[in-house]
């Protein structure tokens, strides 16, 4: 099975709206797929929800809690540096690398341009999708 971190915008889009990280983060509810996470990328998605979305602190609580229910959470020590446009995305590259994803997704430019690290590639949502969708054919 696919196992995949989804940065922070991935999370808040998926929530907000219905597009295809919304369909990402089903397939992740369907046991399609393994969704990584750590502390570090619920913590800031709480965060936006109250800032971006305005909700209170339990709805977001709440909101991260159902995210929580579909995710395999691990611990990152904060010591990766390789996102050097934005040193907020370590957080992401590394959760990937403790959790041996296969893929970062994200819509965020530094860390799309990165492409890859230590073989985990970073791809957008409707590519990740995509992918999904070939192993279950496969």
């Amino acid at each position: 099975m696919i196992k995949a971190v989804f940065d922070t915008n991935i999370l808040f889009s998926a929530t907000g709206w219905r597009g295809s990280p919304y369909q990402c983060l089903k397939l992740m509810r369907e046991k399609k797929a393994t969704l990584i996470l750590c502390r570090e990328i619920l913590d800031e998605y709480h965060e936006k929800l109250q800032t971006k979305l305005d909700m209170t602190p339990e709805q977001a609580s709440r909101t991260v809690a159902e995210i929580l229910a579909c995710a395999t959470v691990v611990e990152i020590k904060n010591e990766l540096h390789v996102v050097l446009g934005d040193p907020d995305d370590d957080m992401v590259v590394e959760c990937a690398v403790e959790g041996k994803a296969a893929y970062i997704v994200s819509g965020d430019r530094h860390l799309l341009e990165l492409k890859e690290y230590e073989g985990i590639v970073v791809v957008r949502a409707n590519e990740f999708l995509g992918l999904v969708a070939q192993e279950d054919e496969g």
